[in-house]
């Protein structure tokens, strides 16, 4: 098991993996279609997604809870 104290890392990881399949197959459904090779384009789309939105999580995490905090204070 991973220690408690990884808990925010890996929430942040598997938002961030779950957000990257979604979103690369929506834009990739929308943009070229369910037709034939959608999962080979969907996989590929997701391959450079997923750093993306790593990236994106860790960068926003911080920023998202402070903003949070400050939302639901009042």
């Amino acid at each position: 098991m991973i220690s408690k104290k990884y808990s925010s890392t890996l929430f942040i990881i598997i938002m961030a993996f779950g957000m990257s399949v979604i979103m690369s197959g929506v834009v990739t459904a929308i943009n070229t279609g369910l037709e034939n090779g959608f999962l080979e384009r969907h996989f590929n789309s997701f391959i450079f997604a997923f750093p993306v939105g790593l990236i994106a999580a860790f960068t926003m995490a911080p920023i998202s809870k402070i903003l949070a905090d400050k939302i639901a204070s009042k």
